[in-house]
């Protein structure tokens, strides 16, 4: 992006989308603004050197880093910010998209089947750790160390995602 057209077309698009995201974290008007004032400040001042694959990734991801530097600056407790942010993203998803759901099965596909078979009896089927252990006749600490090294596997898929679907599969094992 290097001319003021293709910025002033960013900027109308995309300004007051951000807005309403940092202010349903924020709740402060005022801060709201300034967050996205200095995301499209830097986005202009640095718009010959970046190299971005979506403009919208990339502006959702600068106004949530924009407010976690905010809190962490004023010493604010983020986990605050960071359960509006779930919610943010939980309320504006209608629905789980299918392709969502595509990548999840494709992700869990991955996992030994063993591990598989325990993330989603803990995580689907809402087993505990101890009926899990007791149905599969595995110790406690099997079934807690299959989970971890699940989600660690899950994870670690996900880092070659675009952040915003990384993300939204992050929430959907997360709320499952």
């Amino acid at each position: 992006m290097k001319s003021t057209a293709e910025f002033e077309k960013i900027y109308t698009a995309y300004w007051e989308k951000l807005y309403v995201f940092s202010f349903k974290i924020t709740q402060d008007r005022d801060l709201a603004q300034n967050i996205v004032q200095d995301i499209f400040i830097d986005f202009w001042e640095r718009r010959s050197e970046l190299e971005i694959n979506s403009v919208e990734n990339y502006l959702f991801r600068a106004a949530k880093n924009q407010i976690f530097k905010h809190y962490r600056n004023n010493r604010f407790d983020k986990s605050i910010p960071e359960e509006k942010f779930e919610n943010y993203l939980i309320e504006n998803i209608t629905s789980i998209d299918e392709e969502l759901l595509d990548k999840l099965y494709s992700l869990l596909d991955k996992l030994p089947e063993k591990r598989k078979e325990i993330l989603i009896m803990y995580k689907i089927q809402e087993m505990d750790i101890d009926q899990i252990a007791a149905q599969l006749q595995l110790s406690k600490q099997t079934v807690k160390n299959q989970i971890t090294s699940a989600l660690k596997q899950l994870r670690a898929e996900m880092k070659n995602m675009d952040f915003v679907t990384a993300l939204l599969l992050h929430l959907l094992l997360t709320f499952l």
